[in-house]
């Protein structure tokens, strides 16, 4: 285990046994460097980049190991495709999964997003693997034995710089978020019990040194949050680096970067906002409590690499030094933030997926409708949509048929959409814009990422309010007559706002937010929310409405006040995505028009400015902002177009 050094430095080649820990994660079905919601080539996404970088690290060592930390099987329309068409078997391994075998990883463990498609889904998928997947906190009800094996040791000998080797055993256990039993409540609920992350480590890592583990690898799915643990964390690398006998963390879920390069540190455009990490966090040198530890991105957005020196006694092995870092496929010119692809397509991945993707293709191209309107999300966080006005429309035309006859049939339908594709972690491109014509099933899978499934609440209008004061913390409290202040928290997930349609109201940006980014009280006495409306009439607290949501978010997805506690009154099994291709469906030949009602606005600012960076493609929809007078001031580094608005 690691002792006594907590800084890290450079393996000295000359001396002792050298053992590289190579770390993907978040890949989310990017196999290929392919765009499928532009249904275009991308040099900033795909395991077939990150291959190169994966050959380049193994040659420049004796000894390294290949990991990867989960959600693989979703996350664009080429893993929707697999799994709704193209389909699974002992005889048909999952394409993601070939091509990891065709680059030889030592072992990986699930993420969150793998249980989307279904537990049986995933574990025939894994089955194809030629390299164990460990998880050791989700537990079988039934057999009380965890779905997965919880560990393994890989025993692999090392080779040290005058051409000695030694046996080494190398300890790897998988940990995921413990709410995916409540995201995935569908598959999961009665079948799987989820157990702490932390908790689950300090039983499970003494074991698996007594199996004969010389160091200790944790897989762990989960990002960097608070520093102390508490039970059920979804973020809890920094309690799980305090486990002893820990000795590398390797970490994904939040789809951030650690090591930080100092060029992709979030600004901080307020003094008082909080540092990105908690000290015990060395963001520069990838370290939490002095462990070595890296995140890897997203979509194969980079390689983490590890390098550990160690030295082998009559006491066992010890780690001497260790160094991390990350490697990126592309980089942003300085200049505008154009990308500079890194690596080339590796053959061996290509040819792992060239056939599934071929018919993908074939798959997200079939016409599905006709949109008499462009439809983009560039302004989908400061103005009405009309991306998500029309998957509103469908969840609102879909509920309405399922409470037709029945006892809420009387009560007003609000719809709850979010927008899902705005930029921030996903980059300048991380935008939906189709033009107006002809839908493709590509652009409803645009339109809504995830294979979330319909749900409809009975809310009061107090819950409704609070709602709705959850979705406005992904503002910055802004002060009155200030210039160019930031608009947008970059921490706020973009999921998490929340626009319910069928209401109007305002948002108050004067006021500090209600709840903090992990929807927890913090300022009692706020409130942004004002002037809510239904029909022009002023909601009260004991008015009653039914919302379309998704399940992800009546089973207490992002922690909004009260809704895990509000009476369930449709719970249907169609994807949101199946219902807007119902929807279209239902027009003929008739476009849809999704008109853009006034809906929720920033309460007006006289004097007051503030900035937004969208995607360069907004240029060309400035005259939608009717209600904001918004000021091109160029692009930034990383390729944004950046709007002063007048509030």
């Amino acid at each position: 285990m690691l002792t006594g050094r907590s800084e890290l430095s450079a393996p000295d080649a000359s001396s002792g046994f050298r053992l590289r820990i190579l770390e993907t994660t978040d890949l989310h079905a990017h196999v290929l460097a392919y765009d499928y919601y532009g249904d275009q080539p991308s040099d900033t996404v795909g395991l077939s980049r990150v291959a190169q970088l994966i050959a380049e690290a193994r040659a420049e060592v004796p000894d390294a190991l290949l990991f990867d930390d989960g959600d693989l099987l979703q996350g664009n329309p080429f893993g929707d495709y697999v799994a709704q068409e193209y389909g699974v078997s002992d005889s048909r391994p999952h394409p993601v999964i070939s091509a990891m075998n065709a680059l030889g990883y030592d072992a990986a463990t699930v993420g969150n997003h793998d249980f989307n498609f279904g537990l049986e889904y995933l574990l025939t998928s894994l089955r194809g693997a030629q390299f164990p997947f460990v998880l050791a906190n989700l537990i079988a009800r039934e057999s009380g034995l965890p779905i997965l094996p919880p560990w393994k040791v890989l025993r692999r000998r090392l080779t040290d710089a005058e051409g000695r080797s030694a046996e080494i055993g190398i300890g790897v256990i998988g940990l995921v978020p413990p709410q995916v039993v409540d995201w995935d409540h569908d598959h999961l609920n009665g079948r799987v019990k989820a157990l702490d992350i932390t908790e689950t480590a300090r039983v499970a890592v003494p074991l698996l040194r007594a199996a004969g583990a010389d160091i200790v690898v944790a897989l762990a799915h989960t990002g960097i949050g608070a520093p102390d643990h508490v039970a059920g964390q979804e973020n809890a690398a920094l309690p799980l680096a305090a486990v002893e006998g820990i000795d590398v963390l390797l970490l994904g879920h939040a789809h951030l970067l650690l090591p930080r390069p100092p060029e992709t540190a979030p600004p901080r455009p307020a003094p008082s906002a909080p540092p990105p990490f908690p000290a015990c966090v060395d963001a520069e040198r990838g370290t939490i409590h002095g462990k070595p530890a890296v995140m890897a991105g997203f979509w194969g957005s980079h390689l983490g690499v590890v390098d550990l020196e160690l030295s082998r006694d009559a006491q066992g092995w010890r780690i001497e030094t260790a160094r991390s870092e990350l490697r990126p496929i592309f980089r942003r010119r300085p200049e505008g933030g154009a990308v500079v692809p890194l690596a080339a397509d590796a053959p061996e991945v290509v040819a792992a997926a060239a056939a599934a993707h071929q018919a993908a293709l074939g798959f997200v191209r079939r016409p599905v409708g006709v949109s008499a309107r462009p439809l983009h999300s560039y302004f989908s966080l400061v103005a009405p949509s009309a991306c998500l006005r029309l998957v509103a429309e469908a969840q609102r035309w879909h509920v309405a048929q399922g409470l037709a006859g029945g006892p809420h049939a009387g009560l007003p339908i609000l719809s709850a959409t979010a927008p899902y594709k705005n930029g921030g972690r996903g980059g300048a491109e991380f935008f939906t814009d189709i033009p107006a014509g002809e839908l493709v099933l590509r652009n409803v899978a645009d339109l809504y990422l995830f294979p979330n499934v319909i749900r409809a609440l009975r809310v009061s209008g107090a819950v409704l309010t609070e709602w709705l004061e959850r979705s406005a913390g992904v503002f910055f409290q802004l002060r009155p007559g200030g210039a160019d202040q930031p608009l947008i928290a970059p921490d706020f997930p973009s999921y998490n706002f929340d626009v319910i349609d069928g209401i109007t109201c305002e948002i108050d940006l004067s006021q500090p937010a209600r709840y903090d980014l992990a929807g927890l009280l913090v300022n009692p006495g706020a409130r942004r929310i004002g002037a809510l409306r239904h029909q022009g009439r002023p909601v009260g607290p004991g008015d009653m409405f039914v919302i379309a949501t998704n399940s992800y978010r009546a089973h207490g997805g992002g922690h909004f006040p009260g809704l895990a506690e509000m009476e369930v009154v449709l719970e249907g099994a169609a994807p949101i995505r199946e219902i807007v291709l119902a929807y279209l469906a239902a027009q003929g030949a008739r476009a849809v028009d999704p008109q853009m009602p006034r809906g929720w606005s920033i309460r007006p600012m006289p004097g007051t400015t503030a900035v937004f960076d969208t995607g360069p493609g907004a240029a060309a929809h400035l005259h939608e902002l009717t209600d904001l007078e918004a000021e091109p001031l160029g692009l930034t580094p990383q390729g944004f177009l950046r709007l002063r608005i007048r509030l």
